[in-house]
This record gives structure tokens, C-alpha cells and sequence, in this order.
């Protein structure tokens, strides 16, 4: 099926092959170290992911043009590379963060599965096959629902886990049901494959709409698209922080990533009928997200339903359904990522002192740690599209990707959601800076690598919104392959 494997192919996968080492020598240090010493776990696991983000910086750039490889299992594009990269960074600053974080830091099964779903989330980039696609989603989503129940003393995580954990389920159903279908009627499980076939006209018509509907339901849950983003608070409020940054960052992007690619790659011939379906989803979900997030008191759970409302943004790109609008989904991530980093970043130090997530407890922050609490600032300014930062021009590349595919109406609506969106982001900053605290004498404490992580994430946002040039041209690269 292979044939003779290349230098080319063992290039494409040198991510998941150190990735595989990585998990490898984790288990073993879990096995052999002492309980004094098991704090290297977080250390080694940290190193391994720089150095792995090196080799795919180094040696896995595509050249060129997309290749399709290892039978046609996997493309090696710009657009695999990027989101790698995304990946990669993503796991390497929840390490980083998670440090001291109580029940999980010290257990080299929480860094070998954070590991394992990041690989997955590595194969889902570039997946250019059903069965391929089908695998890698599940090694993302298998060692993410153990992650969420991971506290198995604390209720909360349990109770997260399980719900993740089946409604996942149902909908990882749904979807494998629409990739059956897809094959029964094509005989082929490849994307470029079954794209021909229903160019040629050998998969009747209405059996393509609800294919295509089963699909978007599967990848609307991994992507919280309303009406299937009721798990997201629950899961969100319950899970370790850790966890709930890495679902929120990663596992988010791997999702938009691989909606992008199949149903541009598999659905050019009903592109009207998939885009409008697209299109009223994301104006319910930003909506949704946006106004429920207003009556928000834990902001667990206000993160959780911006992160609804921020997929339906990012949604108006994969509604447009061009360069632009793909350009935009990319580019939407990395300011996203690197946002959501930064402000679940502090929310993990803090919470850690404060012992709450209610943002009631979070008055006089400013005054504790006026470090965190600027932070915390620059990150929701973000989130709420405040220009010159990252958040900014990515919302404004969304809007422009919907009206130059001619839905004025969603890039109204994304606006005016915008809006919305700033008031309840404004009141956590008041709560911040206005309000005051009994315990304001008493420090917040953080660790440097922490502080390290913080500092990294919050000059992204900035150089995301400022030298957006470089930024830009790297997510064009890797839409342009995709047409």
C-alpha cells in the first residue's frame, strides 16, 4: 500500500515520531523514579516538547506544494505544519502552567496522556483519509475524556468527565455514520476520492445533504457549535484548569482544522448548501455564547461560553469558504491559542491561592499580583477584540471573509456580537482592578516558569495584533493549499 517508504515520508511524521518517544520515555521515568524526584516528569516532559517543536520547525516544513503520503493517508501541507505547531506550543505551556497544580503534576499518566491527545491532534492536521481521520480523533478524544475525570476525588472533574465522555460518543456516532455513508456511496475513503465522486454525480443529491449534516454534527460537538455546545460549561467548570485550557486551545483548533479540510476537500460540489448551513450555525453559536456568558458568576464557565461564542466567529471563515476565510480561521487560532493561554494562565495561579473560581473572589487582584492582573487584562482585551492586540485583527479577517462571500447580514451579527461580548469581559476587569479584597495584603505566589509561560503568551497577543504581516502570511500558506 506504502510502497518504499521515503525520506519524505519519514520527514512528514517526525513530529508523531518524537511525540511517540516522548510518551515512551515518560512512562519509563514514571515507572523508575522515586516520589522525591517525580517532579521531573513535568521537566522532562517539557524539554521533549521544545525539542520536538525544533525538529518540526527544522525538518518538517513541507516543501512546496501539499503531498499526499503514506498511501494517501496523510497530506503534508503548510496547513498540517501550522497547526502542529499550534499543537505542540499548546501542550508545551499547559506543562508548563500545570506545575504545583495539586493531583495531577506529579502523575506521568497525566503527561502521557496529554501527550497521546496531542499527537492525535498532530495525525487530525493532516488526515487525508476517513480512516486516518477516524483513528486520529479518537487518540484526541479518548485521553481527553480521562483528563476531565482525571481528579477522581473530586466530584466535579468526575462528573465532567463522564458527561464529556458521553455525549462525545453519540456524536463521534453521528459522524462515523456520515463516513460510512460517505464511503458506501463512493466506494472510497479518501478525501480527494470521494470529491471527485460527487463532482461526477454517483452520490444522489439528498444522501449528500444528510452526509454532509452528520459530519457537521460530529465536528460541531469537538468545535462547541450550537445547538451542541451544551457540554462545553459543565465540562469546562468541572475539569482540572489544566485540562480545560488544553480543550479549549488545542482540542478546539484540531476540530476547525479538520472541518475545514474535509468538508473543503470532500464537498466542493455542494458548497452553497453546506456554507449556508454553516452560516446560521455560527450566528447561533456566537449569539448563544455571547448572551448566556452575560449572567455568568464563575469564570470557568464565562471562559466556557466565550469559547462558544469565539468558535461561532471563527465559523463565519469556514462559512465563506475561500483563501480569506480559511486565512482567517488560521489566523483566528493563533490569536485565540495564545490568548485563551494567557488568561486561563492566570485563572490556574490564581485559583491556586484563591481556592475559588468565582469571580466575586477575584476583587483586588491588582492589588495581590499586579503582574497577573495586567495579564489578565491584556488576554480579555483580546478576547473582546480591543485593537492593536491579536484578538482584534483576527475578528476584523473573519468579518472581511464573510462579506466578501457576500453575507453582509453575518458580519452584522458578528459585530454587534462583538459588542456584547466586550460588557461581560469589562465586568471581570472591574471585579480586577475596582473592587477591593480583606485579603489584599496576601501575594499571589507563581513560579518563574510560570510567569515565563505568561510573559510568552502575552507578547503573542501583542505581536499578533501589531506585526500581524509574518502571522498573516503563514496562515495564507497553509489556506492556499486547501484550493
Amino acid at each position: 500500500m506504502f510502497g518504499s517508504i521515503t525520506s519524505e515520508m519519514i520527514l512528514a511524521i517526525l513530529p508523531e515520531i518524537s511525540l511517540l518517544l516522548l510518551i515512551a520515555i515518560v512512562f519509563i521515568a514514571d515507572l523508575v523514579l522515586p516520589t522525591k524526584r517525580r517532579s521531573l516528569l513535568a521537566s522532562i516532559t517539557s524539554a521533549g516538547l521544545a525539542l520536538t517543536i525544533l525538529i518540526t520547525v527544522l525538518y518538517a516544513r513541507p516543501n512546496g506544494s501539499s503531498q499526499l503520503l503514506w498511501g494517501g493517508m496523510l497530506n503534508h501541507d503548510w496547513l498540517a505544519f501550522v497547526s502542529k505547531l499550534i499543537f505542540l506550543t499548546t501542550a508545551l505551556f499547559v506543562t508548563f502552567f500545570a506545575a504545583n497544580w495539586k493531583g495531577i503534576w506529579q502523575k506521568g499518566e497525566f503527561y502521557v496522556l496529554l501527550l497521546t491527545s496531542t499527537m492525535g491532534m498532530t495525525l487530525v492536521s493532516s488526515a487525508s483519509d476517513l480512516i486516518m481521520l477516524f483513528l486520529a480523533i479518537e487518540m484526541v478524544s479518548i485521553p481527553l475524556y480521562l483528563l476531565a475525570g482525571f481528579l477522581v476525588d473530586d466530584d466535579r472533574s468526575t462528573e465532567a468527565g463522564f458527561k464529556y465522555l458521553l455525549f462525545g460518543a453519540m456524536t463521534t456516532a453521528v459522524m462515523l455514520y456520515g463516513f460510512s455513508l460517505l464511503f458506501g456511496f463512493s466506494g472510497h475513503t479518501g478525501f480527494a476520492e470521494i470529491g471527485a465522486a460527487i463532482g461526477a454525480g454517483q452520490i444522489p443529491t439528498l444522501a449528500l445533504a444528510g452526509t454532509s449534516i452528520l459530519i457537521l454534527v460530529g465536528f460541531g460537538f469537538k468545535v462547541s457549535m450550537a445547538p451542541l455546545h451544551f457540554w462545553a460549561p459543565d465540562v469546562y467548570e468541572g475539569s482540572p484548569t489544566p485540562i480545560t485550557t488544553f480543550l479549549s486551545t488545542a482540542s478546539k483548533a484540531a476540530g476547525f482544522v479538520a472541518l475545514v479540510r474535509i468538508m473543503i476537500a470532500v464537498f466542493p460540489a455542494v458548497q452553497a448548501e453546506w456554507t449556508s448551513f454553516v452560516a446560521i450555525a455560527a450566528a447561533l453559536t456566537m449569539t448563544i455564547g455571547n448572551l448566556i456568558a452575560l449572567s455568568q458568576t464563575n469564570i470557568k464557565r464565562l471562559l466556557a461560553y466565550s469559547s462558544i461564542a469565539h468558535a461561532g466567529y471563527a465559523l463565519l471563515g469556514v462559512a465563506a469558504a475561500s483563501v480569506l476565510g480559511v486565512t482567517s480561521v488560521i489566523y483566528y487560532f493563533l490569536a485565540y491559542v495564545a490568548t485563551n493561554l494567557a488568561a486561563f494562565g492566570v485563572i490556574m495561579i490564581a485559583s491556586q491561592t484563591l481556592k475559588s473560581d468565582e469571580i466575586a473572589d477575584y476583587a483586588g487582584l491588582s492589588r495581590r499580583s499586579p503582574t497577573l492582573a495586567l495579564f489578565m487584562l491584556i488576554a480579555f482585551l483580546s478576547l473582546a477584540g480591543v485593537p492593536p492586540l491579536g484578538g482584534f485583527i483576527a475578528k476584523v479577517l473573519v468579518f472581511a471573509a464573510a462579506v466578501q462571500a457576500d453575507m453582509i447580514w453575518l458580519a452584522v451579527v458578528g459585530v454587534l456580537n462583538a459588542i456584547i461580548g466586550i460588557y461581560y469581559y469589562l465586568i471581570v476587569l472591574k471585579v480586577v482592578y475596582l473592587y477591593d479584597s480583606d485579603k489584599k495584603d496576601q501575594p499571589i505566589p507563581s513560579t518563574r516558569l510560570q510567569k515565563g509561560a505568561l510573559i510568552v503568551s502575552v507578547l503573542l497577543i501583542i505581536f499578533l495584533g501589531t506585526f500581524f504581516a509574518p502571522w498573516y502570511d503563514l496562515a495564507l500558506n497553509g489556506a492556499a493549499g486547501l484550493f
